[in-house]
């Protein structure tokens, strides 16, 4: 368990690694603003005695002078108050890119900007990231994967006007890259890349986006299948939801189609709720859990981890709905009817016991008090 201190924690690269932290148990890290790092006494103050400090704040696109300027500035304003830091922290991460020195405006500055913090003394780890994709990147900016989630999610075609070979890492393996933690769980610290062309990942992400409008899921073989429709679904969310669920009536009664998978592994179970009881409170780093209630009425709650706004459905029996819970949002179930609830509940993964993928937290707070997680 360390202590942090992250400079961009509440950009894209920054919420997965603090997400992983609090999956982790670790100390809320300390966040080094801009103004932070204008101020040497002030941020050298802030990162006294932390254990790691990782420097994520970085100008991505823009003007090339821009672009190049700001990434050089940041990592010397952040050197200059490592530099006045009378404890100063154990290590410092920068995540630098693959790209850095090759030539291009953002290429060398990352080189200046690694040569810089290097140069403070102090254990450095310069981390070389490829392409990141994950839940809630920015379209437009951090990613081309984020930019076609978007587009897709919008009812939009991806337009692709210059094919090439892509190396794709999950967010969360970067995240874990960083804080030096052990592959376990739902993150893999060796940053194993998705290697995709961009009319093929353009393509992919469109198949997945045709099933997916009638509730269907696509096949997902692999663990880059799982987080790339992952990172499609967070930005269906929460305007997508409830999803409606295909009925067949006749004389019989009804036949209602829950889940339709085209491939991958798949689990399905159901539980009953007294009244008002509640059942959830916990998220998931890659797992995909649908609900759909089948008797009875209830409230489905939801949170994003590190987020204070909470999104909530009414559901009941009479109509099932499916809500598909997305991965790093903290989620609940409750029974608001007079009688039992009846929940069906399917996962895109068999349980291990051994890597349950469940982190308690409760919906209402963004504290870190303990709550009995739920099945």
């Amino acid at each position: 368990m360390l202590s942090l201190a992250i400079t961009g924690g509440n950009g894209f690269l920054g919420w997965h690694t603090r997400v992983l932290a609090r999956a982790l148990g670790w100390p809320e890290p300390v966040l080094l603003t801009r103004a932070d790092l204008a101020d040497p006494v002030v941020l050298a103050a802030k990162v006294a005695g932390v254990d790691r400090v990782l420097h994520l704040a970085g100008v991505n696109r823009g003007d090339p002078v821009e672009v190049a300027t700001g990434n050089v500035e940041l990592a010397a304003a952040l050197a200059r108050g490592l530099n006045q830091c009378p404890m100063p922290p154990r290590t410092v991460v920068f995540a630098n890119s693959v790209q850095a020195g090759n030539g291009t405006p953002y290429g060398d500055a990352k080189a200046v900007a690694a040569e810089t913090l290097a140069g403070t003394g102090l254990d450095f780890v310069d981390a070389r990231l490829a392409n990141l994709y994950g839940e809630h990147g920015r379209p437009f900016y951090n990613s081309v994967t984020a930019t076609f989630c978007r587009v897709l999610a919008e009812g939009r075609r991806p337009e692709v006007h210059e094919d090439r070979e892509l190396h794709l890492v999950h967010a969360t393996d970067a995240a874990a890259h960083l804080l030096g933690v052990a592959t376990g769980g739902s993150w893999d610290a060796e940053m194993p890349p998705l290697r995709t062309g961009v009319r093929e990942l353009a393509d992919r992400l469109a198949d997945y986006a045709a099933l997916y409008r009638r509730g269907e899921i696509p096949p997902l073989p692999d663990r880059h299948a799982v987080r790339l429709f992952n990172a499609y679904r967070s930005h269906c969310f929460p305007a997508h939801y409830p999803l409606p669920l295909p009925r067949h009536a006749d004389s019989r009664g009804e036949l209602t189609e829950v889940v339709k998978s085209h491939g991958g592994q798949g689990q399905t179970f159901s539980s009953t709720s007294h009244p008002k009881v509640t059942r959830g409170q916990h998220f998931h780093l890659a797992k995909m859990e649908r609900f759909v209630v089948l008797c009875g009425s209830a409230e489905i709650s939801l949170r994003r981890v590190g987020h204070g706004d909470v999104v909530r459905f009414a559901v009941d029996g009479e109509t099932p709905m499916v809500v598909d819970m997305p991965t790093m949002w903290v989620h609940k179930i409750t029974n608001t009817g007079p009688g039992e609830l009846l929940t069906l509940f399917w996962v895109n993964e068999l349980f291990d016991p051994e890597r349950p993928d469940t982190y308690a937290e409760p919906v209402e707070s963004g504290r870190r008090e303990p709550v009995k997680a739920l099945a």
